[in-house]
């Protein structure tokens, strides 16, 4: 596999057109991206300026216990705020006061718009700054929208990390590293792959985000970009906008992604072939035995995407490349042909795609193709299986940590559980 995978890097993209496609969908908004986020920016909190629905959701995707006390809430906008009688600006302040004095170890509280704040236009980032000036030298404040009338649930995360970007490039007594990491990861993946950077002789390296606000990398013209997550279009153009220069690689998804999205980062900063096949080889191996093992279940399955989260496409090249599964369809929320280009050209001659989607379209198609298995929204998931159509959620391909070698075994396994439980269920 090593050599074809190498081999690769040299294929052009594909003819094959992406077909756009708009119309109603179903997909979380991007306050769901809080849930994964308040847990990686660990002296972060997250206050969603929105309405008790929002504070619902969250508190479902997050699953919370009444007895835990997350790093996120919600202030509720009311009738009064709606129709114009109160000063928003004002209950902003009082709720943000009581939260600090209650949770004095947050360092940086990001506000959070949402769709009702955007409908009544609360200028968010007008009262980050001035609630920045008043809390001085205290925390950090950081506006952006999740709001679903503008996002996805993953493009959420890229609202986010944009807005930080921003918010550290005016610090000037920050070095910048000579690579960043952008997407969030779990610490498990992210400790493999700095052990893995640091034997390569790659740094510094930094991770955005950080686990802490104080760590937040601020980009500069030496900087070196490697995506690790494929929604990232506004951070990409942020960094880019402070000099940094983004590496075209695939997402490290399985033994075949992570070793050319680590091979990219290789030749950018000249480490020699025969260092990195040393540093890869053993971590190689036990990746393609992992997933050999899984591709016994997966051979020949067929697949579709419904429109989600923007991890389709490489979902999928790593389900046809390495699982040897037939996928018939990919439907994405948002293609970013620059972000992706290198992720077409593995693939080759990939099958029907899809940019946006409409629901009763897209869903009418999945029916006549009647696939193994279909990875979609929660929502839509319940009506497939009702009719006997097996599924996956996308959102738990999220909350998973899937990149990197030591994953690939795993990443596999969640497609294989799904087909391996259906078999059983039918005997």
């Amino acid at each position: 596999m090593t050599e074809a995978v190498l081999a690769s890097d040299s294929l052009s993209a594909p003819a094959t057109p992406i077909t756009v496609e708009r119309g109603q969908r179903a997909v979380f908004c991007g306050l769901t991206s809080i849930v994964w986020l308040h847990r990686k920016i660990q002296d972060a909190f997250f206050l969603v300026v929105g309405s008790r629905t929002c504070a619902h959701l969250l508190q479902s995707a997050a699953g919370v216990m009444i007895f835990a006390e997350p790093r996120f809430a919600t202030a509720i906008l009311q009738d009064r705020d709606l129709a114009g009688m109160a000063d928003c600006h004002e209950e902003l302040d009082r709720v943000v006061e009581e939260l600090l004095s209650r949770r004095p170890e947050i360092k940086t509280l990001f506000l959070v718009g949402s769709c009702p704040s955007e409908v009544i236009k609360l200028d968010l980032n007008n009262a980050a700054s001035r609630l920045q000036t008043r809390h001085s030298g205290r925390v950090r404040m950081v506006a952006y929208s999740g709001s679903g009338i503008e996002t996805t649930f993953t493009q959420g995360e890229d609202k986010c990390l944009a807005e930080l970007v921003q918010a550290n490039s005016g610090q000037s007594d920050r070095e910048s590293p000579a690579l960043i990491v952008a997407g969030t990861l779990s610490d498990i993946v992210e400790d493999q792959f700095q052990r893995m950077f640091d034997e390569l002789g790659i740094g510094p390296v930094a991770f955005l985000p950080a686990r802490s606000g104080d760590m937040m990398p601020k980009a500069g013209p030496n900087t070196r970009v490697l995506l690790a997550q494929p929604y990232l279009t506004e951070t990409a153009q942020a960094l880019k906008g402070q000099g940094a220069k983004i590496l075209n690689a695939p997402f490290p998804l399985g033994a075949e992604g992570t070793l050319l999205w680590l091979k990219c980062a290789a030749d950018e900063f000249g480490v020699s072939a025969e260092t990195f096949d040393e540093v890869t080889a053993a971590p190689l191996a036990r990746a393609m035995q992992a997933v050999s093992y899984q591709r016994e279940k997966l051979r020949g399955k067929r697949i579709a995407f419904l429109p989600d989260s923007q991890l389709e496409l490489p979902l999928a090249r790593f389900l046809a490349r390495e699982c040897e599964m037939n996928v018939e369809s990919i439907t994405t929320p948002f293609h970013d042909p620059q972000i992706m280009s290198s992720e077409l050209a593995l693939f080759g001659d990939h099958p029907d795609m899809i940019e946006g989607g409409d629901l009763e379209s897209r869903l009418e198609h999945v029916r006549e193709l009647r696939p193994d298995l279909t990875v979609c929204g929660m929502g839509i998931a319940n009506p497939l299986e009702a009719e006997g159509l097996r599924s996956k959620w996308s959102i738990e391909l999220i909350f998973s940590p899937i990149q990197g070698f030591d994953q690939a075994g795993d990443l596999a396994g969640l497609f294989s559980r799904p087909l391996t439980r259906a078999a059983q269920l039918e005997v």
